[in-house]
């Protein structure tokens, strides 16, 4: 499915990410993996390679623009191209907006947001002289309906639907499409920290009546990769049980 495809995966260390990066391996693609965590990072690389794919490891902060130009300057010197990228990593800092700090607004936006438009304006480059490629944002569907508390991490996710809209604009004439993936509740680390009270209220704003799975963002983010896709552009694929619709 992706067979000889270069994938870069932001965020890769764990979670959503870490699925992304496995699966994407086993389509066939090679994967140059990023993150801050490098003993998280390379225990990835080894389990894709002991299932026979091919990975290279990256540490990045992504929030540094001379760090993400490393990462794609050595995706390019072990692959020669980049084909996929997926802006999936992310960070939270709750609080309610009158005691939010404002290295708390600053670094949610800086490594959720900035570090999404630093990946796309190097992948960009690189995905225009090739002449295709395929860039996936992993927003949330909190940027679509808001969520006390989250003000920073709303609108950082907010900010990546609106990123992903213009860029396609920008790359469409270039046949790199850019498209957006909003979770809703994804079991993951985040989810597993909340009290039973709070999940049980959570699964009551759910349709479908359970926390999605990190496969049912996997799914989605690989269609969005492949040939299948390639007239799908701008758009914005809830994965959220139904919780907005």
């Amino acid at each position: 499915m992706l067979k000889d495809k270069v994938a870069v995966v932001t965020g890769a260390s764990r979670g959503i990410g870490r699925a992304i990066a496995l699966k994407m391996a086993e389509c066939g693609a090679k994967v140059v993996v990023s993150a801050r965590s490098t003993e998280a990072l390379e225990s990835l690389v080894k389990e894709i390679c002991e299932l026979g794919g091919e990975a290279l490891s990256v540490p990045t902060d992504i929030s540094s623009s001379a760090d993400v130009d490393r990462l794609f300057d050595t995706a390019m010197e072990a692959f020669g191209r980049v084909d996929i990228l997926v802006n999936n990593a992310g960070i939270t800092r709750d609080n309610l907006l009158v005691r939010m700090k404002d290295a708390d607004w600053d670094a949610v936006l800086d490594t959720n947001l900035k570090g999404a438009f630093l990946c796309s304006r190097a992948a960009a480059k690189i995905m225009g002289k090739q002449r295709i490629g395929r860039i996936i944002n992993i927003s949330s569907v909190v940027g679509e309906m808001g969520n006390a508390g989250q003000a920073n991490y709303c609108a950082s996710k907010a900010g990546l639907i609106g990123l992903t809209k213009s860029v396609a604009r920008e790359l469409s004439k270039r046949n790199v499409t850019v498209n957006a993936v909003t979770p809703g509740f994804i079991v993951t680390d985040m989810t597993e920290v909340l009290n039973e009270k709070v999940k049980e209220s959570l699964l009551g704003q759910i349709p479908l009546g359970r926390f999605g799975e990190a496969e049912d963002i996997v799914s989605a983010v690989l269609f969005l990769a492949s040939d299948q896709a390639g007239y799908i552009t701008g758009q914005v694929l809830g994965v959220n049980g139904g919780m907005y619709m």
